[in-house]
């Protein structure tokens, strides 16, 4: 329930939004992410964070989705997530982000095999999946090295900044 909120969890939420918008208004990053992302175009106030935090915590609340920060020696480096949660067809879709200064240590493989482990006890799914853009070879390396299949391709499958671009459809079977 999202009822009640310490003023403890408000000030980690601030300080929170407040280094996910100093590293997303950082050029080199805003840059990286919008080669994959669409939402850092928008990323450029504490209010759009803050929306993003709250409409996290309502679809959490809600069992739609599940968002969670990827932390690295101590700093806030991305996110991974189930973008969706289906109960009815026993489904997530796991979605994240990350850093463009910490690519390479294995941070998304680690965050995203705890998803998929989460998925498949906690809330009992029976599928993860994953779309990632064609050309996206560092999340196509992810999905491989993770033991996901891929399930086919969606051409034009989402204006990405000015660009179509086509997914890749992962998935992995409990």
């Amino acid at each position: 329930m999202l009822g009640h909120t310490s003023s403890a969890a408000i000030k980690a939420r601030s300080k929170r939004t407040k280094i996910e918008q100093q590293r997303s208004t950082d050029p080199k990053q805003r840059a990286y992410l919008s080669r994959w992302l669409i939402w850092p175009s928008h990323a450029d106030s504490i209010e759009f964070f803050s929306n993003f935090i709250t409409r996290s915590l309502i679809d959490y609340a809600n069992g739609k989705s599940l968002v969670c920060a990827m932390i690295y020696q101590g700093e806030l480096v991305g996110n991974v997530s189930f973008n969706s949660i289906d109960h009815t067809l026993k489904k997530v879709e796991i979605g994240y982000w990350l850093s463009c200064d910490f690519q390479g240590k294995g941070i998304v493989t680690r965050a995203v095999t705890k998803l998929i482990e989460l998925a498949f006890t906690q809330y009992e799914m029976e599928k993860v999946e994953i779309a990632v853009a064609v050309n996206n070879t560092a999340s196509r390396n992810v999905c491989e090295r993770l033991g996901f299949s891929l399930e086919g391709v969606i051409t034009r499958a989402e204006n990405l900044n000015g660009k179509i671009v086509d997914h890749a459809i992962y998935g992995l079977q409990r």
